[in-house]
């Protein structure tokens, strides 16, 4: 299938992060479709000083892509925030997605502590800066055990972020909408995927969300935490792989 005729892929980072993070999958599935790796408002080389207010105005941004791309359909990815944005985009404009994939999230609102722990959050880092809070999570974004070189990008996107953009997007991060009611409702096929030592998001979060997706398979990744897409590409890739050919048939 060329690159015209298959369905394009819509990657949608996390946070701390930018566009870079997908840079294995850029590189294995161009050739073979479009592919269109934004990063998304505030975070890399976005405009500054147009921070989100609303969660959802990731998702309008995300359609508004599509809409300048002239992308009717897509298959729609993301990772951490970035599935969260991603269960948003089905949610808000369904008819434009072929297919999920949803990697290393996961689908409820906010506890009460956790509202509290993000707003927390947001206050550090505009009062501190991104280095601290990167150099603690380090080991739990990618696994202690990651190559050096994966260590350092990822190192590299979150000191790299802007404060106010981080604690823009954690605050409306706080007041996400509850997805859980959605995924049973989702008609699309859909790739669950989880890195085997991810604490943020663990395999029983990703064994939930298959559960309720009506058409849905699983891929739990070993030897990777958080950022599995970057920690074992090759073994992500063949599974998304294999989801695009899927969807790209059943298309």
């Amino acid at each position: 299938m060329t690159a015209t005729s298959a369905i394009p892929l819509v990657l949608v980072h996390g946070h701390p992060f930018d566009h870079t993070m997908w840079r294995p999958q850029t590189e294995a599935f161009s050739a073979s479709r479009p592919v269109l790796a934004p990063d998304l408002r505030g975070y890399g080389t976005a405009p500054a000083g147009y921070p989100v207010e609303l969660f959802e105005d990731f998702a309008r941004d995300i359609e508004a892509l599509l809409d300048d791309q002239d992308v009717p359909a897509c298959v729609l990815a993301g990772l951490s925030m970035g599935g969260q944005i991603v269960m948003d985009c089905y949610r808000l404009f369904p008819e434009r997605i072929r297919g999920l994939v949803l990697a290393d999230t996961f689908p409820a609102a906010e506890t009460p502590e956790g509202v509290r722990v993000r707003h927390a959050m947001a206050d550090r880092l505009l009062r501190e800066g991104m280095a601290g809070y990167a150099g603690e999570v380090l080991e739990k974004m990618v696994a202690p055990y990651a190559a050096d070189e994966v260590k350092a990008h990822v190192l590299g996107m979150m000191t790299a972020t802007r404060p106010d953009s981080a604690a823009a997007a954690l605050r409306a991060r706080a007041a996400r909408s509850d997805h859980r009611e959605l995924l049973p409702r989702v008609t699309v096929p859909a790739l669950v995927v989880v890195g085997a030592d991810d604490t943020y998001t663990p395999v029983s979060d990703a064994e939930a969300m298959h559960a309720a997706l009506p058409e849905s398979r699983l891929c739990v990744i070993e030897g990777a935490a958080h950022l599995p897409n970057l920690e074992r590409p090759a073994e992500f890739n063949a599974a998304l792989g294999e989801f695009l050919a899927q969807v790209d048939a059943r298309s």
